[in-house]
């Protein structure tokens, strides 16, 4: 198991690397590194690191999940579709963390929460060795308390609620009812007795009121942070982000 030694009243930042590897793998060398934007990410006070190894290996490769595994010294996130290879493969690698999330070839970034009522029984089964080798799960759900139960009953030690339809509100009125719909997920899971975090489509700009939402420990940000990054450059990106949460 995973701790880290933070102030349990500042949310922490989890940067997702994967973005370095697609502007790698545009001319199919070896530059920019993803494990060198992890290890300057963790030196500019990211709580941990995520990536997502897909099926097709569109930007994360096997080798770099090796090279972040040695590299990672706070906490390693895998994200992972729920099959047996990347099973077998989180398994060897030994991550602090694995997060399920739903992977269709042709998405061009993940688009909603995991459907845990339709995939139950093969999760139960799922996640049992992540348990016995001390490898914390986490589920990537919509707000909604039928999932967040489902997780729980499951055996998940986390779940990462999806924030995808928040950043995606056209108006103030409507992303406030969002932001609410988060909020009293997070306070039921947190009420059961697992821990809350956030992601997919949060920015310099649509994050700070989840400051207000004290029950999410961890935000997981990578395309914005990657994107301003290119600017400002990753050190500065990834300290502006953890200025505006905390």
């Amino acid at each position: 198991m995973f701790t880290i030694d933070h102030n349990p009243a500042l949310m922490r930042l989890a940067v997702n690397i994967d973005h370095i590897a697609t502007l790698r793998n545009a001319r199919n060398e070896f530059e920019p590194d993803p494990v060198a934007a992890a290890l300057l990410a963790e030196k500019s006070g990211a709580a941990g690191i995520v990536c997502h190894l897909r099926e097709d290996r569109r930007h994360i490769r096997d080798n770099d999940l090796q090279r972040l595994r040695r590299a990672v010294t706070t906490k390693l996130d895998l994200e992972m579709a729920m099959t047996s290879e990347m099973q077998r493969i989180a398994l060897q690698t030994k991550p602090e963390l694995i997060t399920l999330v739903p992977e269709k070839r042709e998405e061009l970034t993940t688009e909603g929460g995991f459907n845990i009522k339709a995939h139950y029984s093969t999760l139960v089964e799922f996640l049992k060795p992540f348990k016995t080798a001390g490898i914390e799960s986490s589920i990537f759900i919509e707000p909604d308390k039928n999932a967040i139960d489902l997780s729980a009953k499951a055996g998940a030690d986390l779940v990462e609620l999806h924030t995808g339809s928040y950043a995606l509100k056209a108006n103030d009125d409507e992303r406030a009812r969002e932001l609410q719909r988060i909020h009293a997920a997070a306070i039921y899971a947190k009420s059961i007795g697992l821990k809350v975090v956030a992601g997919h489509g949060l920015n310099y700009l649509n994050i700070s009121p989840f400051k207000e939402i004290t029950e999410i420990e961890e935000v997981s940000i990578g395309h914005a942070i990657i994107a301003h990054a290119v600017f400002i450059g990753l050190d500065a990106a990834v300290k502006e982000l953890i200025r505006i949460i905390q």
